[in-house]
């Protein structure tokens, strides 16, 4: 498993990763999430030896990368597509990384096969679009077959099929018992694809729960409940309920925050109200994630994207749309 035990990690005056502890578990894809220049990707190159920690450890299986003999074999990372030799062959840049850990050549034509480039093998990784680069990228971290993989945003530059494959590949690699931390700005891909989530902000721990937990504890959860008499139970719902918050939505049902479904019901049915829809709304993933890192991010634009735009302006006329602090 990857342990990272209170990690700082300092370039000049500026702390990229402070006083960071979690653990990266097998069996799970683990998501990482965070705002941009959260720390992310500091702790995964730490993870792999490519940033010294200023203090703290971080290990890989019980020991720190650079002092495994055959790296590749522990821990396989695709942390930038782009960082590789554009006069080299798809072959030739895996065989160059396979020998330097002593993994055989037959490996080489394994992975190529495992991420759809083995037609292009030959071909020189200049004329690679992003997603073929991110493809060869996943290729290099499965060469060793190793049980630990980290991918830092993985899906950049894939098209939909190429997505889908990446998210089963994530799950399939965690089914078969290996540790998969994957870092993204997706939301909506990461509802789909992480079990367990670690969310940092500014270098620091945010909190490490599981998807279900996480969702379950987010303040915008509702009830969804409609009945022919929504007046008489929005007042009863707020009736000596500070906590509880009802708005309108706009096909006529009712938006209750503050109570469970239960409750409500209950409460309905003590007071003859009829109810002919009652549902409880879970937040989404991108929901829980901005309420959860509201005072972390660092860029915020000055206006509302949609109210920035003047509805009087004439068709190509410029707007500004936001500024930064």
């Amino acid at each position: 498993m990857i342990e990272v035990d209170r990690l700082t990690k300092r370039y000049g005056s500026t702390v990229a990763v402070d006083d960071l502890s979690f653990q990266v578990l097998p069996g799970r894809v683990t998501g990482f999430l965070g705002p941009n220049g959260a720390g992310k990707s500091t702790t995964m190159r730490a993870v792999v030896g490519l940033d010294l920690p200023t203090m703290g450890e971080v290990r890989v299986n019980g020991r720190s990368y650079a002092s495994i003999r055959r790296p590749l074999c522990e821990a396989g990372a695709l942390l930038d597509a782009r960082a590789v030799h554009g006069g080299r062959s798809a072959s030739s840049h895996l065989l160059c990384i396979a020998r330097s850990n002593g993994i055989g050549p037959s490996r080489v034509s394994t992975v190529l096969e495992m991420v759809g480039l083995a037609t292009v093998a030959r071909r020189r990784i200049r004329t690679f679009s992003l997603g073929m680069l991110q493809r060869l990228g996943v290729a290099t971290a499965l060469l060793g077959n190793p049980g630990v993989l980290l991918f830092d945003e993985p899906v950049n530059g894939l098209d939909p099929e190429g997505i889908r494959w990446i998210r089963a590949l994530m799950k399939q690699l965690a089914a078969e018992g290996r540790t998969v931390l994957v870092s993204s700005h997706l939301m909506s891909e990461m509802a789909l694809t992480a079990d367990h989530l670690v969310v940092i902000g500014r270098g620091r721990l945010v909190t490490d729960a599981s998807v279900t937990d996480l969702l379950s504890r987010s303040s915008r959860n509702r009830v969804r409940v409609r009945s022919p008499q929504a007046g008489q139970l929005s007042a009863l719902l707020t009736q000596d309920r500070a906590d509880v918050r009802v708005q309108p939505g706009p096909d006529g049902a009712l938006e209750v925050l503050g109570m469970d479904a239960p409750a409500v019901g209950e409460l309905a049915a003590a007071h003859g109200v009829v109810l002919h829809e009652l549902s409880t709304q879970q937040a989404s993933l991108e929901e829980a994630f901005m309420d959860l890192t509201r005072d972390s991010i660092d860029y915020r634009t000055g206006l509302d994207p949609l109210q920035a735009i003047s509805p009087n302006a004439s068709p190509g006329t410029p707007t500004t749309v936001g500024s930064r602090p």
